[in-house]
């Protein structure tokens, strides 16, 4: 039986090497209707109080993990932006002094968004921080990661083009029963770009109270998809992404990026990048620049695990947004087999999908083969743009599927990566079955890094082994 069970995971762990017997899942679900959750309903509930904090979110707020920025709004008046925290309940020790800010989108008028930088933070440790005052003061947790380490073990969410629809709902309530630590978010937050005029601020208002029972609690790591461009000209709002980057900050800074859209961090044992499909990459663009930097930076010793978020896939078979990738493909796809890049992470298709390790670069147009082909050297493509949004799922896969995919199904979910130790992750999807969390996609994910430096590792001891044998022998005769 024991026997048995090694041939049969020795089996599965080959098909997922070398890409043979891509799946379409026939499984259609059953879902909730693809509608927001009329705004009256208790997801969306204003905390009691006057003036009280909501909408609070979290996130990391430094590059090494010993920050968070802590966000929120008060609706009435700017009221303080004080954060209190300490590491006990109820007792807070320390007192950290934000600021806030507000802005207008055609005849809406934001609330008062606040934002608070806790640093010089413990690794592992559980702090508890108050806001607001009096009566409306609201009370909340959250935990840091450890500290940087190659054998740190940590579990990530990645959730993306959630919404805040009843399927929706179901996506956040089964990813915060999952024990995942911290949200990579590939992108579409709020779509509250599809209201129209006033009704658009008080879509992003209803999702950021929609969300707080995860975000107050654990950092999410922000990304963009065309959800947030918000180009409405129409309506005399033409500042791309001008709802998000006042209300969702990012540590752009500490990786030296010059911009909120695109940045880094390191949690853990991973090395996290973010990359904006929406702004300028190509060579020469800043965010070209700041990736070719930030490559450098990149310290495999000590953070094994490289992941890279992004909105649009740049490998998908799905009828919807097919090839929309192909641009940032011909762009970066070059430097992620370089670096060695483990997995990416993308969104913006609703459906799920996941790639073997394949690569396409070697065609330059006049010549070079066309196609993508086995490389043990690439990453793992990843969609997740199964989040609930009110647009409904992307039903329609190309058929047949195509060699470099190796799972793919039109049905909502969440996954989570869980970080073993600097050689193994555990990967998993979720679907949201109705009403339960069910795991349909699972595999062992090798570190590129580690696994062929592990392997030369080996070959050079057992190389310096016989040398010193065959000298040992010589010596003899």
């Amino acid at each position: 039986m024991l026997l048995h069970l090694f041939f049969s995971l020795f089996v599965f762990l080959t098909l997922i090497d070398n890409g043979n017997a891509g799946v379409t899942s026939s499984f259609i679900r059953n879902e909730f209707p693809a509608v927001d959750i009329p705004l009256e309903n208790e997801v969306f509930a204003v905390p009691k109080g006057y003036n009280a904090p909501q909408q609070v979110h979290i996130t990391q707020g430094d590059y090494e993990g010993k920050a968070v920025i802590v966000s929120w709004v008060t609706p009435d008046k700017p009221g303080s932006s004080e954060v209190r925290y300490g590491l006990s309940k109820g007792k807070y020790d320390f007192t950290a002094k934000g600021s806030f800010t507000n802005y207008t989108f055609y005849t809406y008028k934001s609330g008062y968004i606040h934002k608070c930088f806790l640093n010089g933070l413990q690794y592992d440790t559980k702090y508890y921080y108050e806001i607001g005052n009096g009566d409306s003061a609201r009370n909340f947790w959250f935990e840091t990661p450890p500290k940087v380490d190659p054998d740190a073990s940590y579990t990530f969410g990645i959730i993306g083009d959630l919404g805040q629809t009843y399927n929706s709902l179901s996506t956040l309530q089964h990813y915060m029963n999952s024990g995942a630590k911290s949200v990579l978010f590939v992108g579409d937050l709020s779509y509250a770009d599809r209201y129209k005029y006033h009704d658009v601020g008080v879509r992003w208002d209803s999702w950021g109270r929609f969300v707080e029972p995860s975000t107050a609690y654990q950092p999410w790591i922000w990304n963009t998809g065309n959800h947030e461009i918000e180009y409405m000209p129409y309506m005399g709002e033409v500042t791309m992404f001008k709802s998000y980057l006042y209300r969702y900050p990012t540590p752009y800074q500490a990786s030296n990026s010059t911009s909120p859209l695109w940045y880094s961090i390191r949690r853990a044992s991973a090395h996290i990048i973010v990359l904006s499909t929406y702004s300028p990459f190509v060579k020469y663009t800043p965010q070209w620049k700041w990736l070719r930097e930030e490559f450098k930076n990149v310290d495999r010793e000590k953070t094994p695990w490289l992941i890279v978020l992004m909105h649009v896939p740049i490998y998908n078979s799905n009828v919807a947004h097919f090839m929309e990738g192909e641009s940032m493909r011909s762009v970066f796809e070059a430097w992620f087999i370089e670096h060695k890049v483990d997995v990416i992470f993308a969104g913006h298709v609703h459906a799920y999908e996941r790639s073997y390790r394949i690569s396409n670069i070697h065609f330059n147009i006049s010549s070079g083969d066309p196609y993508p082909v086995p490389d043990k050297t690439a990453p793992v493509y990843i969609t997740v743009g199964d989040g609930g949004n009110k647009e409904g799922l992307a039903a329609r896969f190309r058929d047949p599927q195509p060699d470099y995919s190796a799972f793919r199904e039109s049905s909502y979910g969440h996954s989570t990566l869980e970080i073993k130790n600097r050689t193994h992750a555990f990967y998993h999807w979720n679907r949201n079955d109705d009403g339960k969390k069910v795991k349909i996609d699972s595999f062992v994910l090798h570190n590129l890094y580690w696994g062929q430096n592990h392997q030369q590792r080996k070959s050079n001891q057992n190389r310096l082994r016989s040398l010193i044998l065959n000298r040992a022998s010589t010596a003899q005769l």
